[in-house]
């Protein structure tokens, strides 16, 4: 009866997450965010195709499957892209999905501390994915 109970707990949050990817991939929003984030991307050396999944992947782990498997179809698998994609979901979490559900649960509200070192640890996670694709 405790599972079912948590089950209705998490639904909300989940349907709200799933309903807010698909809406921001569809409306374009991520096309944009990419086309800010392309400069540093060049910088960092990551390839263009690779910034959907990473940005993706804070939010939701089956969206940036999705943007996998479109670079696994247009590049291949053995590609830069597709190499360094894979090491990236390896090496990373979906801290906003984590955080959301899992603290839901247990109520805790003050996320602050637990967020930025979420976010730290994902984008570290992020740089060495880069840095190991390259050897």
């Amino acid at each position: 009866m405790d599972g079912f109970k948590i089950v209705l707990e998490i639904a909300p949050t989940l349907i709200a997450l799933f309903f807010a990817i698909q809406i921001f991939r569809s409306s374009g929003a991520l096309d944009l965010i990419v086309h800010f984030l392309t400069p540093i991307g060049k910088l960092l050396k990551i390839p263009k195709e690779v910034l959907p999944v990473i940005f993706a992947k804070l939010f939701s782990s089956s969206a940036a499957t999705g943007f996998l498997l479109d670079i696994y179809k247009t590049s291949g698998p053995d590609s830069l892209a597709g190499f360094m994609s894979s090491v990236i979901l390896s090496s990373t979490e979906t801290c906003f999905y984590t955080l959301s559900v899992y603290y839901s649960v247990v109520g805790i509200k003050k996320i602050r501390y637990t967020l930025t070192g979420a976010l730290l640890a994902v984008f570290v996670g992020t740089f060495i994915s880069v840095f190991i694709s390259y050897f």
